[in-house]
């Protein structure tokens, strides 16, 4: 697979997520070995919400990251390009607000949102800058953003086993319980080439309205929360 391969167009990333929408919850469940459910609990913790305040998930998929966040008592509506993955997240969270979005243009006024946040999917929009400047375009002065993404581990030694799940028994298994496996060795490719921890920082503050920019490692740095402020 070759750096244009990685280079998507919108619509083609939205066809690509079609095609994995039917199973795709169970998916990542069984590659992530259960850690997804964690991984969404931190992310919901790390945005602070509270009850009454309004918070934007975009690459929604099918809702699941904007359930667990609607637990905190603030009001959370899901966007995704996907109109596949819309439609099965409507289908088993019916209560779960959810619309067609684009990262790059947003279908909502400028200060919307009290927080914003995007989960596994900034590293496959075309322009991750422009991403996160209409990211904090949607966001109030003084809202929060997380950014919840796979990374690199900090340990060498976990970091070698790790890669070599990604690229070699990732894509085995997404073809046991994917729908679309073929899908999954283009995912195992873009989190290898994915930036690091301080280079993802950097992005984020790069980006313009984002400051107080820090991360957290989660399991050991296979995903990170990056978290910032709009200023």
């Amino acid at each position: 697979m070759t750096r244009a391969d990685l280079d998507k167009q919108p619509h083609e990333v939205a066809e690509m997520f079609d095609g994995v929408a039917e199973r795709y919850d169970l998916t990542n469940t069984v590659l992530s070995f259960g850690q997804d459910r964690g991984w969404r609990r931190a992310t919901r913790a790390a945005l602070a919400l509270r009850p009454g305040e309004r918070v934007l998930d975009v690459g929604a998929g099918t809702g699941v990251s904007t359930a667990e966040l609607a637990r905190s008592g603030a009001y959370a509506i899901g966007a995704d390009l996907s109109v596949g993955m819309l439609r099965a997240g409507r289908a088993s969270r019916r209560t779960v607000p959810l619309v067609a979005g684009d990262a790059l243009r947003l279908p909502f006024p400028d200060g919307a949102f009290d927080a914003v946040t995007i989960s596994f999917a900034l590293r496959n929009v075309v322009d991750t800058g422009a991403a996160l400047h209409e990211l904090a375009r949607v966001t109030r002065k003084g809202g929060r953003l997380v950014v919840c993404e796979f990374s690199h581990p900090t340990n060498g030694a976990f970091r070698a086993v790790y890669m070599n799940y990604l690229m070699r028994s990732l894509p085995a298994v997404a073809r046991g319980v994917s729908s679309n496996p073929d899908a999954y060795v283009y995912l195992a490719e873009s989190i290898r080439a994915w930036p690091d921890q301080p280079a993802l920082a950097a992005r984020i503050t790069a980006s313009g309205p984002w400051d107080r920019v820090g991360w957290r490692n989660l399991t050991g740095g296979v995903v990170a929360l990056h978290r910032a402020t709009k200023a």
